[in-house]
C-alpha cells in the first residue's frame, strides 16, 4: 500500500494534513522523551561542560542531516524544488534573525519545537510564550511587523552569491554530505556513550531526527503525485505555528495542508508521550520578573525565526539538512547569540534539567 492507494480515495489535502498529523507525532512524541532542545545543547557547550543534552542534539541533527542525504543520493527524493534551495533566501535575514532567535531561546528557556512540546505536557509558561511567538510570527508574516522584517531581508540575498546550495557552492557532492553527517553521528554516539544516556532516550533523539527526512520523503512523492502543487518541505515551526493559529482564528473551511497537521501532530505527540510517562502536570510562573523575560525571549523568536527562514529546527536541522546556506548561517548565529546571552544572563544560575523547566 503506498501514496496512490490514499490519493485514489481521499483528497489531497486531508492526505497532506493526515500526513503532517502523523509525522508532527512522531517528532513530539520522540522530542519530549528526549528531552531534545537546542538551548540546553549550547548552554552545555558554551558552560564547557558538555553532557547529555548536547549529546541529544548531536544525535536527531545528524540523523536528519544523513537520513535526508540518501534519500537524495539514491533518488529516492527530489529536494531541489524545497523552498530553501529553489528560490531566493535572504544571508542579511539569516544573520539577523538567527541572532534575534537565538536570544530569545535562552530568555524564553527554549526554542519555538521546545515550548510546543513543553505546552503539551501541561507547561503554562510555555503555552502563552508559544502563542506570543505565534502571534509574533503572523505579525511578521503579513502583519504590521512585515515592513520591517522585509526591510532587513532585503540587505544580501542568495541571488548575489549565485544561490542557496551549499553543496554546490563547495563542489561537493551528496557522499561527502553523507560523510560529514556520519562524522556528527559519531561524535553523538560517543557523546551519548560518555554521558551514559539511556538506550531509551537514544532512540528517541534519533527518531526526533528521522522525522525531517521521513517529512522529506512524503512531501516530495506528494508533489509528484498530486494533481495540485505540493510544497516540498520538512518540519519547521515559524511559519506553521503562524497558519496554525491563523486556522484557529478564521472561519471553518480554510484549506489544509502538510503544515496544518505538523503542529497540532507535534503537540498530541508530546502530550501523549508525557501522560504515558507520567510526565504529565500543570506550571506556571510565580512572579512578574520571569514572565517580562519569557514573553520577551518568545517575541524575540517569533519576529528572528521569520525574519532567518527558519526556527532551531526549521533552519539549524531540516534547512541544514539540504545544505541550504542560509540555514548554515541562521544556526551558527543562533548559537552564537545563545551562548552569549547566556553568559550576560544565566551562567551563574545552575542549568540542571530541573532548573531549566523552572521560572528564572
Amino acid at each position: 500500500m503506498d501514496l496512490v492507494y490514499f490519493l485514489d480515495r481521499f483528497p489531497e489535502p486531508l492526505i497532506l494534513a493526515v500526513g503532517g498529523l502523523m509525522i508532527g507525532m512522531i517528532f513530539g512524541a520522540c522530542a519530549q522523551q528526549s528531552r531534545f532542545c537546542l538551548r540546553a545543547a549550547v548552554v552545555e557547550f558554551a558552560s564547557l561542560t558538555p553532557g547529555p543534552k548536547l549529546a541529544i542534539w548531536l544525535l536527531a541533527f545528524s540523523a536528519a542531516v544523513l537520513g535526508t542525504q540518501l534519500l537524495v543520493a539514491f533518488g529516492v527524493s527530489d529536494l531541489s524544488e524545497a523552498r530553501q534551495i529553489a528560490s531566493p533566501q535572504s544571508l542579511s535575514g539569516a544573520a539577523l534573525g538567527g541572532l534575534m532567535f537565538g536570544t530569545g531561546m535562552v530568555l524564553a528557556r527554549g526554542c519555538a519545537s521546545r515550548l510546543l512540546v513543553l505546552s503539551a505536557t501541561g507547561n503554562l509558561r510555555a503555552l502563552l510564550s508559544g502563542l506570543v511567538f505565534a502571534v509574533v510570527a503572523q505579525a511578521s508574516l503579513r502583519g504590521v511587523l512585515q515592513p520591517a522584517r522585509e526591510w532587513l531581508a532585503g540587505g544580501v540575498t542568495t541571488n548575489e552569491v549565485g544561490g542557496n546550495d551549499l553543496l554546490a557552492h563547495m563542489g561537493t557532492a551528496e557522499t561527502i554530505a553523507i560523510a560529514f553527517a556520519c562524522v556528527w553521528l559519531g561524535a553523538g554516539i560517543a557523546a551519548a556513550v560518555r554521558t551514559r544516556i539511556s538506550l531509551w532516550h537514544f532512540v528517541a533523539a534519533l527518531g526526533a531526527g528521522i522525522a525531517i527526512p521521513l517529512a522529506w520523503w512524503f512531501t516530495s512523492a506528494m508533489s509528484t503525485l498530486a494533481f495540485d502543487p505540493v510544497q516540498v518541505e520538512s518540519v519547521t515551526f515559524t511559519g506553521p505555528s503562524a497558519d496554525t493559529l491563523m486556522l484557529v482564528l478564521s472561519p471553518p473551511g480554510a484549506p489544509l495542508d502538510f503544515d496544518v497537521g505538523l503542529v497540532p501532530g507535534v503537540f498530541l505527540g508530546a502530550g501523549l508521550a508525557a501522560l504515558l510517562a507520567r510526565e504529565w502536570k500543570i506550571e506556571g510562573w510565580h512572579g512578574g520578573k520571569s514572565m517580562r523575560r519569557y514573553l520577551i525571549g518568545a517575541a524575540l523568536m517569533g519576529f528572528g525565526g521569520m525574519l532567518a527562514g527558519g526556527c532551531a529546527v526549521g533552519a539549524g536541522v531540516t534547512g541544514a539538512s539540504i545544505f541550504a546556506l542560509t540555514a548554515w548561517v541562521a544556526l551558527s548565529a543562533i548559537w552564537l547569540s545563545a551562548a552569549a546571552t547566556y553568559y550576560l544572563f544565566d551562567r551563574p544560575q545552575d542549568y540542571s534539567e530541573e532548573a531549566a523547566v523552572k521560572p528564572a
